[in-house]
């Protein structure tokens, strides 16, 4: 996303919304494995730097579902492919800084993968410094604190402690 809500392709905001209106989508992939869960090493992104986050995620881009998105993500930043069917919903957070700026309201969506083809690469190294496994019960910190409520409901629903599960829906920031 380019600052100010537009994506750059012709006619993707044509300024029909009211700022009030406008949200940034993105999509979020953990892929998974006996107990353990892929995350990288922020770098050189101005945002949260530093930071252990989803191996997979970004914007959705003009044209593309959010599952087209997640797709896409794994396949440019990991060199995976992950079909469509194969991606699980885990919950959709609403988040964003009260008052802040339209381009931090945003609606994020987080998959998890059991499967996928082609071992994980970090393939965009200006962005991360680090891609590692992690066990859900040792997570590294620090991580990013939105997607660090998702990996930890993740984490109890897993070991049963959690009796409803992950929550299908999260709010974080207001």
């Amino acid at each position: 996303m380019h600052p100010g809500g537009g994506a750059g392709a012709a006619g993707w905001d044509d300024g029909s919304a009211d700022h009030r209106f406008r949200v940034v989508p993105a999509a979020y992939v953990y892929l998974r494995r006996e107990g353990q869960v892929l995350l990288q090493l922020r770098r050189g992104t101005g945002y949260r730097d530093g930071h252990w986050a989803a191996a997979a995620a970004g914007h959705v881009e003009p044209g593309e579902s959010v599952v087209q998105a997640a797709v896409r993500e794994a396949r440019e930043e990991l060199g995976v492919e992950v079909d469509e069917p194969d991606l699980r919903p885990v919950t959709v957070m609403h988040r964003g800084q009260p008052g802040g700026p339209a381009l931090e309201q945003r609606v994020d969506v987080f998959f998890e993968a059991h499967r996928w083809a082609g071992t994980p690469t970090l393939l965009e190294s200006a962005k991360a410094a680090d891609l590692r496994w992690f066990p859900f019960v040792a997570l590294p910190e620090p991580v990013v604190p939105h997607e660090l409520r998702v990996l930890r409901a993740l984490r109890d629903a897993s070991r049963g402690s959690s009796h409803e599960g992950v929550p299908r829906l999260m709010v974080d920031g207001f």
